[in-house]
């Protein structure tokens, strides 16, 4: 997936004037803080925290009968946040914690479900989506492991199919039509809800990169520093997509 925080152009500008094969000379500016990586590491281990204490309180104080409503308001809601996002290109902390509430709703609804019927199936997609993203990281730092622009273009436009498949989905199954492709727990798997799942984990693993690829840029840039909530905001989405296709992906595998 290529993450649509990240996919306007323009979105890291150079913070000091006068420079550029085109530009005029200016008056020195005053100077403005910078985005650096470890400030970019620090929101978004807040932004991931904050979205795992809602997760937490949603898994032990849900009760059981709300799970699915919950589960599809918390969806929708962390699914139209993200865009407007990309469209204004700004995050505070105001905008992740509102992210963290809707999107820990989510997830803690959709890992109890799973989790009812597949016990230790959570540790299991935990495990697998820092596993995941430790070896994107790594082969993104020592292995160059790179999206192109074509390439993301293409992801890019992936994602949004995907999204429009799911959102599809989920009206077809408010009108009492079940097409298959993302089958609840104890429901029979398709190969077509396989392949959707897989997609869902390719397109997550190819978000990650450019993620990386867009937060290098912004710091080699001079990104002001406030950019470090949009950078950790769009790395927070990518996670999530990618712990709930796993989660997906595992659950097919313990049938």
């Amino acid at each position: 997936m290529t993450n649509p925080v990240f996919s306007t152009k323009g979105l890291f500008t150079p913070t000091q004037p006068g420079y550029g094969p085109s530009a005029a000379w200016q008056p020195p500016a005053q100077a403005v803080e910078t985005m650096t990586l470890d400030d970019v590491v620090q929101k978004t281990a807040i932004s991931l925290g904050a979205l795992f204490l809602v997760a937490a309180s949603a898994y032990f104080f849900l009760p059981d009968a709300v799970l699915y409503p919950a589960g599809v308001i918390g969806g929708l809601a962390a699914f139209i946040v993200p865009l407007i996002v990309a469209r204004r290109r700004a995050a505070s902390p105001a905008v992740n914690i509102a992210y963290a509430v809707t999107e820990g709703l989510l997830v803690g609804a959709f890992s109890k479900i799973f989790e009812l019927v597949y016990p230790g199936i959570i540790v299991q997609a935990v495990l697998g989506t820092l596993i995941a993203a430790g070896v994107v990281l790594v082969a993104y730092r020592f292995g160059g492991f790179r999206v192109s622009s074509r390439g993301a273009k293409m992801v890019r436009t992936g994602l949004f199919a995907f999204a429009g498949v799911a959102l599809v989905n989920l009206v077809l199954f408010f009108c009492g039509i079940n097409i298959g492709l993302f089958p609840g727990p104890g429901d029979p798997v398709s190969v077509w809800a396989w392949l959707f799942a897989l997609v869902g984990v390719g397109l997550a693993v190819f978000s990650l990169v450019d993620d990386f690829q867009f937060v290098e840029a912004g710091v080699r840039m001079g990104a002001p520093r406030q950019q470090g909530w949009m950078a950790a905001f769009g790395l927070s989405v990518t996670m999530v997509w990618l712990y709930i296709n796993l989660l997906r992906v595992l659950s097919y595998i313990r049938r």
